[in-house]
């Protein structure tokens, strides 16, 4: 007997606006957009004398994007100690994650990154012109990536 696909057949996808980030094991709030979120392996193409439709693949070193955490300026100033810190030569480094939530607010997927610290700081652009948010961003450097 044939079977008919229904909707619950499907992969659920979710949105990618429910998330978190953990810094040292404390929900940070606020942040509007994550990005970074990239692990890619380098490739190595050897040649193979007589083989000429294709070229050998071979894994190299991964490496990991820099993430960047956004959000609206807010009274707390701790984004700006933290780098000020690394500019005055103290690296403070911090472990944390990226949670995604479902609209029940369980968790989904977690992305753990290890030993980040800050090394760009962006303030907000101001305008006199128009109401928009004020959104400041860290970059953090971080040694991996892991999908949980």
């Amino acid at each position: 007997m044939a079977r008919t696909n229904t909707a619950d057949d499907r992969p659920q996808v979710f949105g990618s606006h429910r998330f978190m980030v953990e810094l040292d094991g404390m929900l940070v709030a606020g942040f509007s957009e994550v990005s970074g979120l990239s692990v890619e392996t380098e490739l190595e193409e050897i040649a193979e004398g007589g083989v000429n439709h294709y070229m050998h693949k071979l894994p190299k070193q991964t490496k990991t994007q820099p993430l960047v955490l956004k959000r609206g300026v807010t009274v707390t100033n701790e984004l700006w100690t933290w780098y000020s810190n690394v500019v005055g030569g103290t690296i403070t480094r911090k472990s944390g994650s990226v949670i995604l939530y479902n609209e029940k607010d369980v968790e989904l997927r977690r992305w753990n990154f290890y030993e980040a610290f800050p090394y760009k700081w962006t303030g907000p652009e101001l305008h006199a012109s128009n109401s928009a948010v004020a959104v400041e961003s860290i970059e953090l450097a971080h040694n991996g990536l892991k999908a949980v």
